[in-house]
């Protein structure tokens, strides 16, 4: 008798792309990783649109899923410690470190790991299309999985920088002594904008770039230009290696783990 494997579906969703990842949990094997870069940022409209065309025409998301998790990356969010949350004021919390419309839908994560709340903005037509195509799912801020995924990774003395980087933004962690002790998100365009944020936030942190561990993630590689002129302050730089040990199927690529972060530790 054939046994049905168990499946778990994450969708990362940006304005400026989409990513698609299939977990066969049975035989903890990657079935389908796909990303589809967008040429201008979408419009929450736009968006659910480009993202109907991709679930609607391909075959792979046709199958019965155990568990979805869909993973909001933008710039709305804010972290907030957990003895002073109050889910009566998101919009308080939110407003001085985004740009809020009052229609705005805001929910929040835990982070136990933390002990803080991430607060933010889902979009609402995306969950409700989610629900009505694939069922109940779970969703979550990117930098929810981002955090948790560092801290659970961070040896209790150590000492690291940890940069993710994303197409036109990236985050910046500082971990010390297993706790989380910076985290920022930065808009870039060029690589002067990405080393000077970088470079500003050491200065602020009051660290020494000829010591500081750094690790990096997300769509960098050696010997570009990003990893280059880090790689020309900052002595130490390395990639962040894979933790998990899930077998690559044929769609996948080898040797993108580092690329694929935050999807690739969404299954929770």
């Amino acid at each position: 008798m054939k046994q049905n494997s168990i499946k778990a579906l994450s969708i990362q969703i940006r304005l400026s792309g989409l990513s698609f990842c299939i977990l066969n949990r049975t035989t903890n094997t990657i079935e389908l990783l796909k990303h589809v870069h967008l040429e201008k940022k979408a419009t929450p409209f736009e968006l659910l649109n480009d993202l109907k065309v991709i679930i609607e025409s391909n075959s792979d998301f046709e199958q019965a899923f155990d568990s979805i998790t869909c993973i909001y990356q933008n710039e709305l969010s804010c972290l907030v410690p957990e003895a002073i949350f109050d889910e009566k004021n998101l919009a308080d919390y939110l407003k001085f470190n985004a740009k809020i419309l009052q229609t705005d839908f805001i929910s929040f994560d835990r982070l136990p790991t933390n002990e803080s709340v991430n607060i933010y903005v889902p979009l609402v037509n995306i969950n409700n299309y989610i629900f009505d195509t694939f069922g109940s799912f779970v969703y979550k801020h990117s930098s929810t999985i981002l955090i948790e995924t560092l801290l659970q990774l961070a040896e209790s003395n150590e000492e690291q920088m940890h940069i993710n980087v994303n197409s036109s933004t990236f985050e910046v962690l500082y971990i010390k002594d297993g706790k989380l002790r910076f985290y920022n998100t930065f808009e870039y365009h060029t690589k002067e904008d990405f080393i000077y944020y970088i470079l500003f936030s050491i200065e602020q942190l009051k660290l020494n770039p000829e010591v500081l561990k750094t690790v990096i993630s997300g769509q960098i590689e050696n010997g570009d230009d990003y990893y280059n002129i880090l790689y020309k302050y900052i002595r130490f730089v390395d990639f962040l290696k894979p933790h998990h040990n899930y077998i690559n199927g044929a769609n996948v690529e080898s040797g993108s783990d580092h690329n694929n972060l935050i999807i690739l530790n969404s299954f929770s």
